[in-house]
C-alpha cells in the first residue's frame, strides 16, 4: 500500500497585524481615558456600600473638610454655560461687582470655600493656582448662612433639570456643621441628598455582591 505523505504546513505566524491591533486599542485608551483630577481639599470619607455612582453633571457638591470647613462646587459637564448663569445670579444678587473675566474664571473653578465677600478675590487667582489659596470656607449658621445663597442660585440656573445634591463629609468633621449644611438646604426646600463616602465590596450572597462579581457566591 502506498504510503500517504500528509503535507507539512508552517507553525509560523506573521505577527503584524497583531501587533498593530494592541497598538490601536492602547492608543483609544490612552485618549479616551479621563484621569480623576487631584482634590483641591483632602477629605477623608467613611466606608459603605453603594450600587450608585457619582454623577459628573447636574449635581452641587458640598464638601465638608475635618476643620469644619464648607466648600461648594457645581457640576456641569454636559453644559457649562449653566456655571455662567449660576455666578451672574450670584452676582447680580448679591452685588459682588465681578468682572466678565472674573465670572469667566468661575468656569474653571472646581470648588468655592470662601465668603462671599472674599469671591471677587479667589476669581481673581487664575484656575490653575487657586488650589494653593488657603480658603476661609462658607459660613454658616443656623438659618444656612451664605451656603444658602449659592443653592438657591443653582435651583434657578439648573431650572429644568434633574438636579442632585451631594454631600462629602471628613470622617473628622462635627455634626452641628453637617446640621447648618442641612439648614441651608431646607432654607431652599431641598429635603433629599446623597452622601458620598468611600466606596466598599458588598456583604457575599446578596444580590449587588453577585451582580457585581458576574453571579459568583
Amino acid at each position: 500500500m502506498p504510503s500517504v505523505k500528509i503535507p507539512r504546513k508552517s507553525t509560523d505566524f506573521d505577527m503584524t497585524p497583531f501587533v498593530d491591533v494592541a497598538f490601536l486599542i492602547l492608543s483609544f485608551f490612552m485618549l479616551a481615558t479621563k484621569f480623576k483630577p487631584p482634590e483641591p481639599v483632602e477629605v477623608t470619607t467613611p466606608n459603605s456600600v453603594s450600587s450608585e455612582k457619582l454623577p459628573e453633571s447636574d449635581a452641587v457638591l458640598i464638601t465638608i473638610d475635618k476643620e469644619g470647613k464648607v466648600y461648594y462646587s457645581a457640576l456641569s459637564e454636559k453644559d457649562p454655560a449653566i456655571l455662567d448663569e449660576l455666578i451672574q445670579k450670584v452676582n447680580s444678587e448679591r452685588n459682588l461687582g465681578l468682572t466678565n473675566a472674573e465670572m469667566g474664571n468661575f468656569r474653571k473653578t472646581v470648588m468655592v470655600g470662601e465668603p462671599l465677600s472674599k469671591l471677587k478675590g479667589l476669581l481673581q487667582v487664575p484656575a490653575s493656582d487657586q488650589k494653593k489659596v488657603k480658603q476661609d470656607g462658607i459660613p454658616l449658621d443656623t438659618l444656612g448662612g451664605e451656603l444658602t445663597y449659592w443653592i438657591q442660585a443653582s435651583k434657578a440656573a439648573f431650572s429644568g433639570r434633574r438636579l442632585k445634591y451631594l454631600i462629602k463629609g471628613d470622617n473628622e468633621s462635627k455634626y452641628p456643621v453637617f446640621k447648618m449644611v442641612i439648614d441651608a438646604l431646607r432654607r431652599n426646600e431641598e429635603f433629599k441628598y446623597n452622601l458620598i463616602t468611600a466606596p466598599e465590596d458588598a456583604p457575599a450572597g446578596t444580590e449587588l455582591y453577585k451582580e457585581r462579581h458576574g453571579g459568583k457566591q
